[in-house]
């Protein structure tokens, strides 16, 4: 079983107010899931979605996960290997950012085959744009549902 996977942050202010989205494919399915943070980074959100798209798999599975973020690429398929040997501490010794999140990411996707792949961002990629447009949607959603407060 093939998934098609597109992930996406978005961030108004880093930090600010924050999204994400997914775009799942499979076969012919499609679904979208997306939410907000009030005050957070980019690089969370772009954690978030990763996550939050692999959570949401009832069974193990082959995915091609497609992000913009080389920092969720780089991260999950180099640097975590030696933050996890380094008790999560970076090469110069500093704790790792965001490390509730890349706990979060390994366990994500210790049960599934991944093919990470990279897009750019805002270049036209229609899965990308969709993602991105998921995760504008819930800061826009987010900011119009404070204002009602």
């Amino acid at each position: 079983m093939k998934i098609e996977i597109f992930a996406d942050g978005a961030c108004r202010g880093n930090p600010g107010p924050g999204g994400w989205g997914v775009f799942l494919c499979y076969q012919q399915y499609e679904k979208e899931l997306y939410g907000a943070a009030a005050e957070t980074t980019n690089n969370r959100m772009e954690l978030t979605a990763a996550i939050q798209a692999l959570q949401t798999l009832k069974q193990p599975s082959e995915v091609i996960l497609t992000t913009d973020s080389k920092y969720v690429i780089t991260g999950i398929t180099q640097w975590v290997i030696n933050w996890q040997k380094n008790n999560w501490k970076t090469a110069d010794k500093k704790p790792v950012k965001n490390v509730d999140l890349w706990e979060q990411l390994v366990v994500a996707t210790s049960q599934h085959k991944i093919n990470w792949q990279w897009v750019k961002g805002h270049s036209g990629h229609v899965g990308n744009e969709r993602a991105d447009a998921l995760a504008n949607k819930a800061i826009d959603e987010m900011l119009r549902d404070n204002k009602k407060l």
